[in-house]
């Protein structure tokens, strides 16, 4: 038995323990602060009505928290089948898979409500650049900040494709052009904003450097090869130049004899 592994491996999972125990202290304490007006939709939510829950903010920040459990039990099945397979960062993978869909549908659900006359009002387009910024206020800001959040937080980690401030910045602008054209297309009675845009994307951009340190094992974890190892070309360098070496004596060798 490797001792030094297992004496290593301990603080990795307390500090995993610790982490999950902040995490949902910290989730249980939000739910503390909002649950007034969580638990005014919560009837309507309960009975499957439309209307008073999923065209309101509480209604789906509720159904949200009640989905979470159920986003727990993917992750955790997910993951335990790619662990089984041998799939190299199997929790990682299934936490970036699951945590890019369930942190960012709520938000796409929130940008894509009509408006007080969707259909009657005409389409409205923002294109000067910070116009609408100063409009938005501080929430508002900080709403657009959190629409694509997940999507940049979590997509590197999941795609090597993806490990790249300029790749996020042009996903997370990509998918905000996006929700802006339907809102006009639809006449949801909202702005396409240009400034929408600029927010969301930051928003990603913001994310992602937050979870940079996990990018390195994107690669390793959508199933390709590991990195190379330090000093590991270097090595092939010399093993090489000695093989060639080798064979040079050796034919110099039989030419000589002949």
């Amino acid at each position: 038995m490797n001792h030094n592994a297992a004496t290593a491996a301990r603080p990795r999972r307390t500090r995993r323990i610790l982490l999950l125990s902040l995490a949902i202290t910290g989730m249980a304490c939000a739910v503390f602060v909002v649950r007034g007006p969580l638990m005014m939709s919560a009837p309507r939510c309960m009975a499957g009505r439309w209307h008073g829950c999923y065209d309101t903010f509480n209604g789906v920040v509720l159904m949200t928290l009640v989905a979470l459990p159920l986003s727990v039990l993917v992750v955790w099945a997910l993951a335990r089948r790619r662990r089984a397979a041998g799939v190299t960062w199997a929790w990682r993978m299934s936490l970036a898979e699951m945590g890019m869909v369930h942190g960012t549908v709520p938000f796409l659900w929130l940008t894509m409500m009509p408006g007080a006359a969707p259909g009657i009002a005409p389409a409205r387009v923002s294109l000067v650049p910070l116009r609408d910024l100063v409009t938005m206020g501080s929430l508002g800001i900080v709403g657009n900040l959190l629409v694509f959040a997940s999507l940049g937080f979590f997509a590197p980690m999941r795609l090597a494709a993806l490990a790249s401030l300029p790749r996020i910045l042009a996903l997370g602008a990509g998918c905000s052009v996006l929700v802006e054209t339907a809102q006009y297309v639809l006449q949801l009675d909202r702005v396409s904003s240009v400034d929408d845009v600029l927010v969301n994307a930051a928003g990603a951009v913001l994310a992602a450097l937050a979870s940079r340190r996990w990018w390195r094992t994107a690669g390793a974890s959508a199933g390709g090869p590991a990195p190379p190892r330090p000093g590991a070309c270097r090595l092939s360098r010399i093993s090489g130049v000695h093989t060639f070496l080798h064979m040079s004596l050796h034919t110099s060798a039989i030419c000589s004899a002949a």
